[in-house]
């Protein structure tokens, strides 16, 4: 060991208190930054896998975000729905392997009400490659020739924990989707009741905050409706539906499997060139790219707030060293008067510093650790925000690094101070 190391790591035990408290300042800025580069990072992947496992996303011809937004993540609105036989032409290609249909516009207190096949839950995958989870209940059935199982409904977990739903419960649907709960809506299908048959585990997707019903249903509830409103005087109860064509007349988009990825190009292309309606046919994972450089910003200013963290930390760590040398200039003194020489009194607080910005760094990753230790689960279960909890990735050593080199900075400033001193100065008394 080195007398430096040896005289820096004795003047630390010597002054352990305010040592301490620039430590775990320094650790809890260091906290701070790797822990919101590593939300960020793993943020950004789900966020790319909210869908994974879909090929294409076909809807009616329209920006490839604005499709995804109302596919994907039930916000807006389809500029028009895609008729029924472009449906059966998209899922009778021959690199077609599987088609979900899709259809919006209906709404419960707020949440979206997807219609589409009982398929759903099995293509539908998201994070990797994790499938939907009944955390109670069944799927609703598919045609049922029974009009009991027609009015069948799957609701998201964040339906049932906001709403304190149950399995065998009746719920009523409204037509259309605007506002919140208790925002507008233009009319209930109150006379047709839906029975909540299944409940899905939380999975951090937008399907958290959706209803699932079977798109026969979805045509059961506006037979007696026309041109997006009620036809007058006209009531046909429940029990007589069956009578009535439940065949789809179009779909609001499709979730496309291929038999090979290799095909998704061509068939996007085969789609985007349909001459019998006009399509936009989008890659899930090449979208939410796009989509997540418009609404990444706000991680951004997050990592730079994070740096501001670090600095104002390292800032302390020299405001207590700096404030220091007053006591310690008599000590100083000593050790140039004992034959160290100008340069090694520099050395000595410059790798003070070091080795407090390292004692933070170590502290920070492991109070980091533990902590995402305990929040992983949680964010899981309630945000589906899956943490990586592994060693530090190529990123996360940078700034590390960054911190590492800015310490080293720092420390500049109190070790150049301390080289200035003069023995006379450090030994002379002061009135």
């Amino acid at each position: 060991m080195s007398p430096v190391f040896g005289l820096s790591l004795r003047s630390i035990v010597n002054r352990r208190l305010s040592v301490a408290l620039t430590v775990i300042a320094v650790a809890l800025a260091v906290a701070l930054l790797i822990g919101v580069e590593r939300v960020r990072t793993d943020a950004r992947a789900g966020f790319a896998q909210t869908i994974s496992g879909t090929d294409l996303v076909v809807g009616a011809r329209s920006g490839p975000v604005q499709l995804l937004l109302y596919s994907v993540f039930h916000l807006g609105n389809a500029t028009n729905n895609v008729s029924w036989a472009s449906i059966e032409h998209v899922a009778a290609l021959p690199q077609v392997k599987w088609l979900v249909p899709i259809a919006l516009g209906d709404s419960h207190r707020g949440h979206r009400v997807i219609g589409t096949r009982a398929a759903f839950f099995e293509h539908y995958r998201h994070g990797e490659g994790r499938a939907l989870v009944f955390a109670e209940g069944r799927s609703f059935a598919d045609a049922p020739a029974q009009v009991a199982g027609l009015f069948e409904v799957v609701i998201g977990a964040e339906v049932a924990a906001r709403h304190g739903y149950r399995i065998g419960q009746q719920i009523v649907l409204s037509h259309g989707s605007l506002g919140g709960e208790g925002g507008p809506r233009f009319a209930d299908h109150a006379d047709k009741p839906f029975t909540i048959v299944g409940i899905l585990a939380r999975s951090g997707t937008p399907v958290d905050r959706a209803l699932l019903v079977s798109l026969e249903a979805i045509e059961a509830i506006h037979v007696d409706w026309h041109g997006g409103a009620p036809i007058p005087g006209v009531k046909i109860a429940p029990e007589h539906v069956r009578k009535f064509d439940l065949q789809p007349k179009s779909a609001t988009a499709a979730l496309v499997g291929l038999n090979s990825r290799t095909a998704v190009f061509r068939v996007q292309r085969q789609i985007n060139t349909y001459p019998g309606e006009a399509l936009t046919a989008i890659l899930p994972g090449a979208t939410l790219q796009e989509l997540w450089s418009l609404v990444g910003v706000a991680e951004k200013a997050l990592l730079a707030v994070s740096a501001l963290v670090v600095a104002v930390g390292l800032a302390g760590m020299v405001a207590v060293v700096v404030a220091s040398l007053g006591e310690r200039r008599r000590e100083l003194a000593i050790l140039r008067a004992l034959g160290a020489s100008p340069r090694q009194v520099f050395a000595l607080l410059a790798v003070e510093s070091l080795l407090l910005a390292l004692a933070g760094i170590a502290l920070g990753l492991a109070l980091l650790y533990g902590a995402g230790a305990l929040i992983a689960p949680w964010l899981a279960a309630e945000h589906g925000l899956q943490l990586n909890l592994g060693w530090p990735r190529a990123g996360e050593w940078r700034l590390l690094g960054a911190v590492l080199a800015a310490s080293l900075v720092a420390s500049l400033v109190p070790a150049l101070r301390a080289y200035r001193y003069s023995l006379a100065d450090g030994m002379s008394i002061r009135m």
